[in-house]
């Protein structure tokens, strides 16, 4: 069976670029986030492999990027290098993939984002923290 690639929607911030893998029931679940691309793969409910590799639009820092897995979808918090620096697109290709959307619902203006930005990304720690504490598995990367 030939792979296919996962819907992906994504949203850029002053600190972080935003990805969202939209696969129900995710299994085998591989992220590695490095400092000029992401490699994904998982298999949906159906068992079907997916597999997206995305070179970005300018460096991140990798060390400070980390995901989390809901029952609908894997989510990326990718550290820009260049803060405030707005991408006008997430690859450096002009071409965008079929597979690949701008979430429009989660896009906004940065004017004042940081500080609900910097609390979200706490909140995301905090919840991981517990979990992991709880030995649900999850691990923080600092």
């Amino acid at each position: 069976m030939e792979r296919q690639h996962a819907r992906t929607l994504w949203y850029d911030r002053p600190k972080y670029v935003h990805m969202e893998f939209c696969v129900e029931d995710s299994t085998d679940v591989h992220v590695l986030i490095e400092d000029e691309r992401i490699v994904f793969s998982c298999r949906n409910g159906d068992g079907v492999e997916l597999y997206n590799e995305i070179e970005f639009y300018a460096k991140v820092n990798s060390k400070d990027s980390q995901d989390k897995r809901s029952g609908r979808s894997i989510t990326c918090f990718v550290r820009k290098w260049k803060e405030k620096v707005a991408w006008p697109r997430l690859t450096k290709e002009d071409i965008k993939p079929v597979w690949l959307s701008v979430d429009f619902d989660n896009w906004r203006d940065w004017e004042g984002d940081e500080e609900v930005e910097l609390a979200q990304v706490e909140h995301y720690a905090e919840l991981l923290n517990k979990s992991w504490r709880r030995g649900c598995g999850y691990l923080l990367f600092y």
